[in-house]
């Protein structure tokens, strides 16, 4: 029998009014969000923390008052530990989770790894499109904290599974709906563009998902690529989903919004999407708003997960499964664990 540890990663987010604050701390003291030294970096993440707090506590009031990404999280650690299991019965499989900016953090999952003494570790970060921002901080974080060598699944973004879960999701949403007239916007987390432009996979990598999910589809879908979450006064990637929908309002036609690079809902679906958004679409005389629900659980995705996973225990190091980047990625997650 082996012992197989898989860990899952995800950016966190604080579990009540009390940890926004110190959450929102967290997040802008990274340098790979803020890059800049740390005398300026600190004293500006608290700055920043202060500022967002009130809004930040009213977003999270929307939702309950904490994030839900860690129940979710949790969720998917859970059917995935089932899946393993089942698949390998003659191994001892357990699923970690490990959150970038809230507990529970690297040094918990860590320290939880170590206690089971695994033979095999795959790291699995839950962020498909492999980013300096999310997947390179996490692996960061992680390998201060266990610097032993692990098996890293660096980016998914065209896994079978995860195309397969998107693309039914889109269809069953439009169907429920009674099939309207609506243009699909494939809504992904924003990026700043001097980030993107220094050598960062994530946008083509975007591109990438979307391009593989719309030849799911059936024929026939009016589909574009847009991003949010933009904060702060620098240029970020676009075009911003809220200019998509003002284009949808013009062309006189609705929408349905596919959250393609969150695989599970948090404030960004719940509050960006499904209030703020919906607010402007309706706004602006948009008669179809639809959401389609983050992958979650759905079978097909955690299936996918599961065959990565599994693809991952047959190499070392960290590996994309499925397409690598471009040559020009320089970014790029094998490159960055490799030196090259």
């Amino acid at each position: 029998m082996s012992r197989i540890a898989v860990v899952l990663f995800n950016l966190g987010g604080p579990d009540g009014p009390a940890s926004v604050k110190p959450f929102l701390r967290n997040l802008f003291s990274d340098p790979a969000i803020v890059r800049a030294p740390s005398l300026v970096r600190l004293p500006l993440a608290r700055l920043i923390a202060s500022a967002r707090e009130k809004s930040a506590i009213a977003n999270y009031a929307i939702m309950g008052g904490g994030s839900t990404i860690v129940g979710e999280t949790l969720e998917q650690a859970k059917a995935l530990r089932a899946l393993l299991q089942a698949r390998r019965p003659d191994d001892d499989v357990r699923v970690f989770i490990a959150m970038r900016y809230w507990a529970p953090r690297a040094r918990e999952a860590a320290a939880a790894v170590r206690a089971f003494k695994p033979h095999e570790i795959v790291l699995a970060p839950l962020y498909p499109q492999y980013s300096t921002t999310t997947t390179a901080s996490s692996m960061a974080e992680w390998r201060e904290h266990y610097p032993e060598e692990c098996r890293e699944i660096c980016c998914w973004f065209v896994n079978p599974g995860l195309i397969e879960a998107h693309a039914s999701l889109i269809e069953k949403t439009w169907r429920e709906a009674g099939s309207p007239k609506v243009r699909l916007l494939f809504s992904a987390h924003g990026l700043p563009e001097r980030i993107s432009e220094s050598g960062d996979p994530y946008r083509w990598q975007i591109e990438q998902t979307c391009a593989a999910i719309g030849a799911r589809l059936s024929a026939g879908w009016d589909w574009t690529l847009c991003f949010q979450s933009r904060v702060g006064p620098m240029k970020w990637i676009g075009p911003a989903t809220s200019d998509a929908i003002k284009a949808a309002a013009r062309d006189g036609v609705g929408v349905i919004i596919d959250p393609v690079a969150f695989v599970s809902e948090h404030v960004e679906t719940l509050v960006e999407l499904d209030h703020d958004y919906e607010k402007l679409a309706r706004s602006l005389g948009v008669e179809t708003y639809l959401r389609v629900p983050a992958v979650g659980v759905t079978p097909s995705f955690i299936a996918g997960l599961g065959d990565a996973v599994e693809r991952a225990l047959s190499r070392r190091g960290a590996h994309p499964d499925g397409r690598a980047c471009r040559a020009e990625a320089s970014g790029c997650g094998r490159r960055r664990v490799e030196g090259t």
